[in-house]
């Protein structure tokens, strides 16, 4: 099965608790106004990697496993290929007699992720659904907008996220940065303008920041 990736990272500690591998999905049809993940809207064909291939970076990660945490892009318009990474993460956790956590992003409504995607949201312990929208600050953490609920869905879900249903987003850190390859990589949730105030302090330190991806 080939899934359309457009990056992944680890360890990701912003975006669920714990060290975490963050998978990128590349392709969304939603186009939320004020999204920071413009570059994973395409559906580009040249970011389809077998998600055998995908399993074998798992595999390779030299350091503990919290958590997977898959954003996008939207997830859920690759249903099949989802289901079928999810399905791999799953058995490998079982095999391996891990307890890392299962969450995913999804810009979709709770109610048709239910009706339409039932199957995969049994593979998952946790949940972020909704659009994003600009406008309402984010209530709690790991969230865009105070729409988006956290979901749990499991027993594991409910032990390694209870505690942060009703947290404030203050209470942890909204962005991390990762460098690789010449490029810099903002992971996590910003808080609003912080990532035009990141480039704005890196210009007045002679940093000039090209190709953001949330300007695409």
């Amino acid at each position: 099965m080939m899934i359309r990736v457009n990056r992944i990272h680890y360890p990701v500690t912003a975006l669920g608790p714990g060290r975490r591998v963050g998978i990128w999905l590349q392709g969304c049809s939603i186009g939320c106004p004020g999204c920071a993940s413009r570059d994973t809207w395409a559906e580009d064909p040249s970011k389809l990697i077998d998600v055998g291939q995908l399993l074998a970076y798992f595999h390779a990660i030299d350091g503990p496993i919290d958590g997977v945490t898959i954003s996008g892009g939207e997830p859920f318009e690759q249903p099949e290929a989802l289901h079928a990474l999810l399905e791999a993460l799953y058995r490998w956790r079982e095999e391996s007699g891990r307890s890392f956590d299962l969450l995913c992003y999804s810009g979709l409504p709770l109610a048709r992720l239910r009706r339409d995607h039932a199957g995969v949201l049994a593979l998952l312990d946790a949940l972020i659904p909704e659009p994003f929208v600009d406008r309402l600050e984010p209530e709690g953490p790991w969230r865009g907008s105070a729409n988006q609920p956290l979901v749990l869905l499991s027993a594991l879900g409910e032990r390694r996220f209870a505690g942060s249903v009703l947290a404030s987003a203050q209470e942890r850190p909204s962005i991390q940065v990762d460098v690789r390859g010449g490029e810099v990589w903002f992971i996590g949730i910003p808080r609003r303008g912080d990532l035009d105030r990141i480039v704005d302090a890196g210009r007045k330190q002679g940093i000039e920041m090209q190709g953001a991806s949330w300007r695409s």
